[in-house]
């Protein structure tokens, strides 16, 4: 279902706290698998319902909930602060874009607090998970294809890059990215581009190899 953006941004009145998705151990995630809403298949086109149900029985497979988890959390932190951006995120792309790991800046700064799903039609992230490769975007407005996006206003996006999540399969399983409200030199394309394309390994190690607590 699509949500406006307003819905999902907002800018803090008097500090209210990041919306935060609920935890389980791994443990939890054996016990009780995760499975697509029925509503989320059959309003989908074939090839993406097919996709989705991919994703979701993967994740049970590899016995990650699709839950807001400490060592995502890490991950995008330290994606973004190596990048200089204010938010990192990895992002799995089910029913809704569902960030299991997220930076941002604190809630009392005075900067868009961001909540912990989005519609899978907002943002860049839906464009990355198509062309299935990183996507450097230094200026969203240096091109009408990725300026006219509706997150870009309500939150005030100038600078994106996101890279896949593959896994050894070829099932996408969702994406890794940062933003920031100041646009970037075109000089520093490159490199940002490597550290989001760097971060998103690490994250499907992570997946694949540690368990998830």
């Amino acid at each position: 279902m699509s949500q406006h953006p307003s819905d999902l941004y907002r800018t803090p009145q008097a500090a209210p706290p990041a919306q935060s998705l609920p935890r389980r151990d791994m443990r939890d995630a054996i016990r009780s698998s995760v499975t697509p809403p029925a509503a989320a298949l059959t309003s989908q086109p074939p090839q993406q319902s097919l996709e989705l149900a991919q994703r979701y029985e993967l994740l049970n497979r590899l016995g990650v909930p699709p839950v807001a988890n400490e060592d995502f959390d890490g991950l995008a932190r330290d994606m973004a602060e190596q990048a200089g951006f204010l938010y990192g995120f990895v992002n799995l792309f089910l029913q809704e874009q569902t960030f299991v790991g997220l930076h941002q800046p604190p809630a009392d700064s005075g900067y868009v607090i961001v909540g912990r799903t989005m519609s899978r039609n907002h943002g860049w992230c839906p464009e990355v998970m198509a062309r299935k490769k990183a996507l450097p975007l230094h200026d969203v407005h240096a091109s009408p294809r990725f300026s006219g996006n509706a997150v870009v206003d309500a939150v005030g996006i100038r600078s994106y890059f996101g890279a896949p999540l593959v896994h050894d399969s070829g099932t996408v399983l969702g994406t890794v990215c940062v933003i920031d409200p100041q646009k970037r030199p075109l000089a520093e394309a490159r490199r940002l581009r490597d550290i989001v394309i760097n971060a998103s390994a690490q994250v499907m190690d992570h997946i694949t190899r540690a368990p998830v607590r």
